[in-house]
């Protein structure tokens, strides 16, 4: 077990034997709340080192020209994790690091707002994100960077869950994940707790919105 999924498992961020919808609307029993690590603020530096130390690990003896310059992630999961990757790339690597975040838009898209776009410019870019489960929230940030004139040098995240690989997320460089777990998942039309009458846990993930959506149907 890496170092990582310890923090994780001992601060209760992975779930297990429950009824959870996840963001796509697939169900399933395991669930990655990252959000239970976020309040253990020496844990989650230390988790956030070790996705700095592996990019530092692999651009450490190129040219300044290939050094991560900037860290961006998408609001509002990531940012916690994206400002502390950044702060241990710059002190690995000796050298400023700058952190940014983009908004999700009405369309589902990301943007980056607040004059963010002019630290993009030109520069080399982590994106850093929580958990990927289609990576559809990293690849349109990494879409968002090179919209910004940036070059992603990779993804880093939390965990894979989805066998997510670089070409999902755009098609980066290099995708590196601290923690790997493979996770059923299923339709809710298919789903064998639903069909046990399993119910939904409505205070994690999107349960609370499915419960509306199938009392309203």
């Amino acid at each position: 077990m890496s170092q990582a999924l310890k923090i994780l498992e001992r601060v209760g961020a992975i779930l297990r034997n429950d009824h959870f919808v996840y963001t796509n609307w697939l169900h399933g029993s395991e669930y990655v709340l990252k959000d239970a690590l976020l309040p253990h603020v020496e844990d989650t530096s230390k988790i956030c080192s070790y996705i700095a130390s592996h990019f530092t690990r692999n651009y450490r003896f190129l040219g300044d020209e290939q050094k991560i310059q900037v860290v961006a992630a998408p609001a509002v999961g990531a940012v916690a994790l994206g400002s502390w990757v950044a702060y241990w790339l710059s002190m690995y690597s000796g050298k400023k690091t700058l952190f940014v975040y983009a908004d999700k838009t009405p369309d589902g898209s990301f943007i980056f707002k607040r004059g963010y776009g002019k630290y993009l410019y030109g520069k080399n870019v982590l994106v850093v994100e929580d958990v990927l489960t289609t990576g559809g929230s990293a690849k349109k940030v990494v879409e968002a960077v090179k919209l910004a004139s940036g070059t992603v040098l990779g993804v880093g995240a939390l965990c894979n869950r989805g066998d997510i690989t670089a070409k999902d997320v755009g098609d980066v460089p290099e995708l590196h994940s601290l923690t790997e777990i493979r996770m059923q998942a299923w339709l809710g039309t298919d789903c064998p707790l639903c069909k046990k009458g399993v119910p939904v846990n409505e205070e994690i993930g999107h349960g609370s919105e499915f419960v509306k959506r199938r009392a309203a149907a």
